[in-house]
């Protein structure tokens, strides 16, 4: 009887899951965000260092890490892989011209140790655009068919409206193994890390 308990306990206790979610400038990460925390759209402006949210979905609590994508805040982006569960890259299906730096950017950090059990879901964002990328040719051009070592997805989205954005915490919340659930006490640690950063950043940028 004991272990039916326990066996339920774990089957409906609530999850916590650590999400980093990164992309280009512009991709459209921020407004994600807030569209997954408040249900609406909100006036963004270009990140510098990150914001930081627990969004709860069904019996899911995420907390989601968004940091900034422009050029010169890409190479602080290790200093937020640490107890990573889950990578949200976030992709403007609308700009053909850098795709390809999308692509060089996401090779670059699924190469690092830290981020190796991390699953990826890519968001191949502003689907609404008439212009936009189709999921199969962002596929292709980022090359993810070569991530063989790797669990990852690819959802079709649009920012403004929501549409996919929960098809893909579904697909998060089913992938990401039990084991990786980070403990209370790793969090802190991991927002003074990120704050040390962030602070290095602005100085960076004011230099």
């Amino acid at each position: 009887m004991g272990m039916v308990i326990s066996r339920l306990k774990m089957l409906f206790a609530r999850k916590e899951m650590r999400i980093l979610m990164v992309g280009l400038d512009a991709a459209g990460k921020t407004t994600i965000l807030y569209k997954l925390k408040l249900g609406e759209i909100v006036t963004t402006i270009p990140t510098i260092g990150f914001n930081v949210e627990t969004v709860e979905y069904k019996n899911v609590s995420f907390t989601v890490w968004d940091v900034g994508g422009q050029d010169k805040i890409r190479p602080l982006w290790r200093h937020y892989f640490q107890n990573t569960h889950g990578l949200i890259f976030v992709v403007d299906s609308n700009d053909r011209e850098r795709i390809g730096e999308a692509k060089d950017e996401l090779h670059r950090m699924l190469s690092e140790d830290e981020l190796r059990e991390a699953v990826l879901l890519v968001f191949a964002n502003k689907q609404d655009l008439p212009n936009a990328m189709s999921v199969s040719e962002v596929t292709d051009k980022l090359g993810l068919h070569s991530l063989r070592q790797r669990r990852w997805y690819i959802q079709a989205a649009c920012a403004t409206s929501g549409q996919g954005l929960y098809e893909g915490l579904d697909w998060l919340s089913s992938n990401v193994s039990a084991k990786a659930r980070y403990k209370p006490s790793q969090l802190p640690q991991f927002r003074r890390s990120s704050f040390l950063a962030s602070l290095f950043l602005l100085n960076y940028i004011i230099q």
